[in-house]
């Protein structure tokens, strides 16, 4: 569950959710992305955790990292770019931050919003 690696004067131990919040924070800076799209494939997650854990999942195996990122997008964002980009700022964060090898990015877009359009006002609807 916790990625260890071995120093001369002891250990570092870096959890899953540590590397999930780090994809969670480079991927929600790429222009076009909405925000996390919850997403969890067991039930008692969904009342257990929260909301990043949902959102992205982390599997480390030899000290490689393979991450999955669900992302709603804003409307009219290229779809194709900005998982590009996510992939290219999320590899990037968590190689940087932890040293740790990421083999793989996977992008999941859940949903796309829309932009808030906001009701007419009393004297526009007099008009």
């Amino acid at each position: 569950m916790e990625n260890m690696q071995a120093k001369t004067q002891g250990s570092l131990r870096i959890s899953k959710d540590v590397i999930a919040t780090i994809a969670s924070c480079a991927a929600t800076e790429i222009a076009g992305v909405a925000g996390l799209a919850t997403y969890t494939t067991n039930i008692r997650n969904l009342f257990t955790k929260n909301a990043v854990n949902k959102s992205i999942a982390v599997e480390l195996s030899d000290e490689v990292a393979e991450i999955a990122v669900h992302l709603n997008l804003h409307f009219g964002a290229k779809i194709p770019a900005v998982s590009e980009a996510v992939q290219r700022a999320v590899k990037e964060a968590v190689q940087n931050m932890t040293g740790i090898t990421v083999s793989k990015v996977n992008v999941y877009i859940g949903d796309i919003t829309f932009p808030q359009v906001a009701p007419p006002s009393a004297a526009a609807v007099r008009e």
